[in-house]
């Protein structure tokens, strides 16, 4: 099952929690129509199959093909050299101290 970092919980709790979000809002991770890269958008509820993730009021909607991509992987948040959020995918056997 895909981990998420301390930091990784609080930039998903900090975007999904901004005002105007609904309550129950999560970072629904998602292959769009077969796509071979993930994307990300904020949803007010998971889909019908969405795998559900909850961390210390965070929460993740996987679709199928993106939980079964993520199973063995971290997810991490940091700094892009613009000072924006970026989320980082790593092996769950990869130190992440230096992401």
């Amino acid at each position: 099952m895909l981990m998420l970092t301390p930091t990784a919980i609080e930039v998903v709790r900090n975007i999904t929690s901004s005002e105007g979000t609904p309550e129950d809002a999560g970072l629904r991770i998602f292959a769009a129509d077969g796509a071979e890269t993930l994307q990300l958008a904020v949803a007010a509820a998971p889909a019908e199959q969405d795998q559900v993730l909850t961390a210390e009021g965070s929460r993740i909607f996987l679709d199928q093909q993106a939980a079964a991509f993520l199973d063995d992987k971290i997810l991490d948040a940091g700094l892009d050299p613009d000072g924006q959020d970026t989320f980082v995918v790593a092996p769950q056997d990869q130190d992440t101290s230096d992401i």
